[in-house]
């Protein structure tokens, strides 16, 4: 028997450390080649370490929210053979951190695949979980399960790690089960557990992220009312005619273009600013971000040369990317390199927001949900469908009118669709 040493790799891009987010094994663990052995945070994203060799996990050379130099020993296997500890200095075995309590509502990964221990799937129409468990859901399960009134810690996962998938949700329904079968503690009763939580991984990373955008950019937000009938009629005749064939359309793609075409006459917006050098950076190509919330967190992947992009082309690509943000698939290029950000909570509800800044870049629009009311149009009364854009722009760079005239000529491309495509 021998020892293989793996130590943490060179990601690239001049990276000298990253920060140990999360282990996917522990001591005494049997890996198998290509499972996944950690997850190590960047600036930018999170990246697996996988296992080149098969065998026994015996040391561990690091603890979770510890930053790392780039080979510097991550992690030490016996395996048949000599191994390659002739070449590295295996570590010293490091006594495991003691578990913070629920580390999963901060840090949600995906399991180890193909990892030789027992399912994390329970058998049966119902997971009995703690009451204080969090089972591991997306977002959007977790609304649905909500509006159907589900208790999640009820509901048998059949997705990777026993995550909870939507058809896991009808599935529970059609058995006829709801939570008043389910015994639930008291209406009334005190509760005095308290719950810590690591900010390690991801979550500290957003969180360096928000704090130095608030800081350091002047935010000023605007809020623009935006009568979206018109486009919500195109976009389902669209879907009615092509949806088989092209797939379907959502409001993104729409707003994507409305994007590029209003940049044309603002190209202020669609800049970085480096506020150290003191130095505004235009640029002509239209990288949109797309705000998506994952397991692990708030990411943007890029929409790259959204400019070039027919409205299929990028509802395809943003599909694409938003399934590999919250699969935790997604490069390190796909989440790196916009130039303006588009975020929507509009699916969640609410009719106002204050975006926080995705710097270096000096705008982000923000997209609110959609209702219906009575709006007076040529003197009568008459129900539209309304929608509120909610930005935000660096005044270090952006006047204030200009911001609303930006807004402004969005407005009128998503009220007159037609103006989107006439060149």
């Amino acid at each position: 028997m021998g020892t293989h040493v793996i130590k943490m790799p060179d990601i690239g891009e001049g990276i000298a450390e990253v920060e140990l987010s999360q282990w996917h094994v522990k001591v005494g663990d049997l890996v198998v080649e290509d499972q996944v052995l950690a997850d190590v945070m960047t600036d930018k994203a999170m990246v697996d370490i996988p296992s080149p060799v098969h065998g026994k996990v015996i040391a561990l050379g690091g603890q979770p929210g510890e930053v790392m130099a780039v080979g510097s020993v991550l992690i030490s296997i016996e395996v048949e053979g000599a191994g390659n500890l002739k070449e590295s200095a295996a570590p010293a075995p490091v006594k495991e951190a003691p578990v913070v309590a629920k580390v999963e509502a901060v840090v949600e990964s995906k399991p180890a695949p193909a990892a030789p221990r027992p399912a994390a799937v329970c058998q049966g129409p119902m997971v009995a979980r703690e009451a204080d468990e969090r089972p591991l859901a997306s977002p959007a399960v977790r609304k649905h399960a909500l509006d159907l009134g589900i208790q999640l810690r009820l509901v048998r996962g059949s997705g990777p790690a026993g995550r909870v998938l939507h058809e896991d949700l009808e599935a529970y329904l059609a058995q006829g089960q709801s939570n008043a079968s389910a015994p639930v503690a008291a209406a009334y009763a005190q509760r005095n557990e308290e719950e810590q939580i690591q900010v390690i991984g991801m979550r500290r990373k957003i969180a360096q992220r928000m704090q130095d955008a608030t800081q350091r950019a002047a935010h000023f937000s605007y809020v623009e009312e935006i009568d979206v009938t018109a486009i919500e009629e195109l976009r389902a005749h669209l879907n009615e005619k092509h949806g088989a064939s092209r797939g379907k359309l959502t409001l993104l793609p729409f707003l994507v273009r409305a994007l590029v075409v209003a940049l044309r006459d603002f190209p202020q917006m669609n800049a970085r600013y480096d506020d150290e050098a003191q130095v505004i950076t235009r640029l002509g190509a239209v990288h949109v971000g797309v705000a998506t919330q994952s397991d692990v967190g708030l990411m943007v992947p890029v929409v790259r040369h959204a400019e070039a992009r027919s409205l299929w082309d990028s509802a395809t690509e943003i599909s694409r990317l938003a399934n590999a943000a919250r699969n935790g698939k997604a490069s390190r290029d796909e989440l790196s390199g916009s130039t303006i950000t588009l975020t929507s909570l509009g699916a969640l509800g609410g009719i106002v927001s204050t975006p926080v800044l995705n710097l270096p870049e000096v705008a982000i629009v923000g997209v609110n949900k959609i209702v219906e009311r009575p709006m007076v149009v040529k003197g009568q009364v008459v129900i539209r469908k309304m929608m509120n854009l909610s930005s935000s722009f660096d005044h270090r760079v952006v006047d204030g009118m200009d911001a609303a005239l930006f807004i402004q000529a969005i407005r009128g491309l998503i009220e007159q669709p037609a103006t989107l495509f006439v060149e």
